[in-house]
């Protein structure tokens, strides 16, 4: 890996990281549904001239559009709707910690579709996952409860809006299963571009009163959309696209486990959001489980590789 590609990956780490407290800033005046659409539609604009510079086909084949459709579907809308509407309540920090079950998720649902071996050292990892989530959760709802109150976190609380980051994370783990056929007819550029494109389709449903709610956002809003639609999206999916072009999938991958160390700094930073500390621990149990996973996979057959995952 040349000192330019890990800068690249370096880039990639910190844009992608950011997502998680912008998300929030874009919630404060849109409501799931429309910082989603707005989200997209940005990143669908940028996409084009990057298709361009970059020398890459504009359209995909027809036979494929379906396929296309069906993962924009799983991938964009599901994730990233199921992700905001999770973020009205949870922190942050707490959803990067969430989020990152995602390889462990991934392993599951390959051995599910495809019989992939998984082992008793993948299943180790994948129960530890779990019970990282559990903690996290409940960790993120002391805290979350204490803002309500404006009382001092005395314990901690089962967070139910944590069950939408869940789901987000099981979206994405199906779409990072399904995308392998196609990711072998497209450049990883081309394929984000198209199953954003094939993702916004949908979130159209929520473009009435649309204009009327980007009227009514504040700046800090709008400045955080279009934040997340230019760079989280289109930027840091150019910069992960050149990487895989130019180290191995396993060397590129590894760099996503620092996304959740600099999304609770960002957090911090941005939002004045402190994780409890089950939250913390929630959040190393998980990271070891995906260890574990990636480990066994390592073993037996190639390891997980997030490939085009969005964030």
């Amino acid at each position: 890996m040349t000192v330019g590609t890990a800068l690249a990956l370096m880039v990639l780490v910190v844009l992608w990281a950011s997502a998680f407290p912008a998300i929030k800033l874009g919630l404060e005046g849109l409501g799931p549904g429309h910082l989603t659409l707005a989200r997209h539609l940005v990143a669908s604009t940028v996409f084009v001239p990057f298709l361009l510079v970059a020398k890459a086909r504009l359209l995909p084949r027809r036979a494929d559009l379906p396929a296309l459709l069906g993962l924009g579907l799983v991938g964009i809308s599901v994730y990233h709707l199921a992700l905001n509407t999770g973020e009205q309540r949870v922190s942050a920090g707490a959803t990067s910690l969430l989020i990152a079950t995602v390889p462990a998720l991934t392993a599951v649902v390959a051995w599910l579709v495809r019989r992939d071996r998984l082992g008793p050292l993948g299943w180790s990892g994948t129960a530890l996952g779990l019970v990282g989530v559990a903690l996290i959760a409940s960790g993120d709802g002391g805290v979350a409860l204490a803002q309500v109150t404006d009382a001092p976190l005395a314990g901690s609380g089962f967070e139910p809006y944590a069950l939408f980051i869940v789901v987000a994370a099981v979206a994405t783990a199906v779409f990072a299963v399904a995308q392998g056929p196609l990711l072998r007819c497209y450049r990883p550029l081309e394929f984000t571009a198209y199953v954003t494109w094939a993702g916004t389709l949908p979130l159209l449903v929520f473009a009435p009163g649309f204009v009327g709610a980007l009227a009514e956002a504040g700046s800090t809003s709008l400045l955080a959309t279009l934040h997340l639609g230019v760079f989280p999206s289109a930027v840091a999916y150019t910069l992960f696209a050149l990487a895989l072009s130019r180290a191995p999938a396993t060397a590129v991958t590894a760099w996503l486990y620092l996304i959740p160390g600099f999304a609770l700094l960002f957090s911090w930073w941005w939002l004045g959001e402190v994780p409890s500390a089950l939250t913390l621990v929630g959040g190393a149990v998980v990271v070891v489980g995906v260890v574990l996973v990636q480990r066994s996979k390592r073993r037996g057959a190639a390891p997980i590789s997030p490939a085009v995952a969005p964030r």
